[in-house]
C-alpha cells in the first residue's frame, strides 16, 4: 500500500489545482481520475468556457500557469450586463456593471474550459503530483489513516483526502456524508458563435423566462454562451441545423453582437442542484461538485470549486508543516465552517434568481425587478453587488490574495 501526504480524486479544475498547490507546498500529492484528458483541446471550436473573476485568476498565477499561453486565449471581462428580456409586465431596468467602477481594468476573465484543464494538468506534473489514471471504487479510515480503494485493486493512503470526484462523489458517499438534492425542470446548452459586432469585452445576461441566455466574449469577434431552457426547448434547439440555429441566437439577442455566423453544436446539460450536509468529515475534504451544484448564474459554480480547492490544499499543507494531523476532525470541522459562510447564500441567491425567472407567481417577477432596479439606482449597494461577485466577505485562502 502506497502512502501519501495527501490524495485528490478528480483531475477537474478544482481537483488539479488542490493537488498543484499541495505539491508546490512540499507535500507527497497524488491526483486520481479516470479521465485526465481534457475535454476541448486541440485548434478545433470551443465549446465550453468557464468566467473566472480575479480571486481565481490571481489562483492560477499562483500555481504557474496565467498569464502565459493561457492567456492568450481568453477574453477580459470588463463590463458585465443584466437584461430583464422576460416580458413582464413590470419589467428590471438593465443594470451595467463596469469594472472602471472598482479602479480596475477587469472582473476577470471567459478561459477555454478544456485549455484550462491542459494548462493545470502540465502544472501539475511540474509540481510532482503523481497523476493516476483509475476510479475510486471506496473509502474506509483505518487506524487513523484514510484508505482509498481503486479500481485497479490498488490501495493507497494518506491522513487527508481531497474529494474533488464530481456530484456522484464515491468519496462523499463512503465517509457518510449525505446531501440535499433537487432538480431544475431545465436544460443548459453550452456552446460558442462568431458574430459580426465587436462585444466590447462585455458579458450579458439576458433574463428570460425560461431561464438566463448568458453571452459571455471570447477573443475576437465571438462569444461563448450558456442558454437554459425548458427540456422540450433544448430538444427543438439541438435539431437545428447550423444556420438556424445561427438566426435563432441573433434573435435572442435582439441583433445586439450584428449577425451571428456560426455556431458550434451544443451540449445539454441536465441542471440539478446538490449541497453537502458537511462539507468535510472524517478526513475527506469535499471540493467543488461534490460539494455543491448550482445553477450557470453569476460565474459562481467554479469561482466557488476553486475557493474550495485552495482552502483545502491551505488547511492540510499547513497542518502538515506544523506537524499536526491534516485529517483531523478539528481541520475539518474548520473547512466546513469556512466553506459554509461562503457558499450557502450564493447558492440561495442563484437558486432564488433562477425560480423567480421561471415561477408563475406574479410576486417573485416584481420583486426580481424592484431589487434591480435598487441595484442599478442606488450606487453603495451596487458597489456591494460588484465586490462581493470578485471578493467574497472574509478572508480569501492565502493563494487568492493580492
Amino acid at each position: 500500500m502506497t502512502e501519501y501526504d495527501a490524495i485528490v480524486a478528480g483531475a477537474g479544475p478544482a481537483g488539479l489545482a488542490a493537488a498543484c498547490l499541495l505539491a508546490q507546498a512540499g507535500c507527497k500529492t497524488v491526483c486520481i481520475s479516470p479521465d485526465i484528458t481534457a475535454e476541448d483541446t486541440g485548434s478545433g471550436p470551443v465549446r465550453r468556457t468557464v468566467a473566472l473573476m480575479q480571486p481565481a485568476i490571481r489562483l492560477l498565477e499562483t500555481i504557474g500557469v496565467w498569464p502565459g499561453e493561457l492567456q492568450t486565449q481568453c477574453a477580459p471581462l470588463k463590463t458585465l450586463r443584466i437584461v430583464d428580456d422576460t416580458l413582464e409586465t413590470f419589467s428590471a431596468p438593465t443594470v451595467t456593471f463596469s469594472a472602471g467602477e472598482l479602479g480596475d481594468r477587469e472582473f476577470g476573465w471567459n478561459v477555454p474550459l478544456g485549455l484550462l484543464v491542459d494548462q493545470l494538468t502540465g502544472a501539475a506534473i511540474t509540481a510532482g503530483v503523481k497523476l493516476v489514471r483509475a476510479s475510486v471504487r471506496g473509502y474506509a479510515q483505518n487506524n487513523g489513516s484514510a484508505v482509498v480503494s481503486l479500481d485497479s485493486g490498488e490501495q493507497i493512503k494518506s491522513a487527508a483526502v481531497i474529494g474533488a470526484d464530481g456530484r456522484q462523489s464515491t468519496l462523499r458517499r463512503d465517509a457518510g456524508i449525505a446531501t440535499s438534492e433537487w432538480q431544475y425542470d431545465q436544460i443548459a446548452l453550452a456552446l460558442s458563435f462568431c458574430h459580426s459586432s465587436n462585444h466590447h469585452n462585455t458579458s450579458v445576461e439576458y433574463h428570460k423566462s425560461s431561464g438566463p441566455f448568458t453571452t459571455v466574449p471570447l477573443p475576437g469577434k465571438s462569444s461563448s454562451l450558456v442558454w437554459m431552457v425548458t427540456p422540450e426547448e433544448a430538444e427543438d434547439i439541438k435539431s437545428l441545423l447550423m444556420d438556424q440555429l445561427a438566426a435563432r441566437l441573433q434573435l435572442e439577442m435582439h441583433g445586439d453582437l450584428g449577425l451571428v455566423e456560426t455556431a458550434t453544436t451544443p451540449i445539454a446539460i441536465p441542471m440539478t442542484g446538490l449541497t453537502a450536509r458537511k462539507f468535510a468529515a472524517n478526513r475527506v475534504f469535499l471540493v467543488g461538485e461534490a460539494a455543491h451544484v448550482v445553477p450557470p448564474i453569476g460565474a459562481q459554480g467554479l469561482n466557488m470549486s476553486l475557493r474550495d480547492a485552495a482552502f483545502a490544499a491551505e488547511l492540510i499543507a499547513d497542518a502538515i508543516r506544523l506537524d499536526e494531523d491534516p485529517g483531523s476532525a478539528r481541520n475539518c470541522n474548520r473547512y466546513d465552517e469556512r466553506r459554509r459562510g461562503d457558499v450557502l447564500p450564493r447558492q440561495a441567491a442563484v437558486d432564488v434568481m433562477n425560480r423567480s425567472l421561471t415561477s408563475q407567481y406574479f410576486p417573485m417577477h416584481i420583486g426580481r425587478a424592484i431589487g434591480m432596479t435598487a441595484m442599478q439606482h442606488i450606487p453603495p449597494l451596487k458597489r456591494r453587488a460588484m465586490l462581493e461577485g470578485m471578493n467574497p466577505t472574509g478572508s480569501l485562502p492565502r493563494a487568492m490574495r493580492a
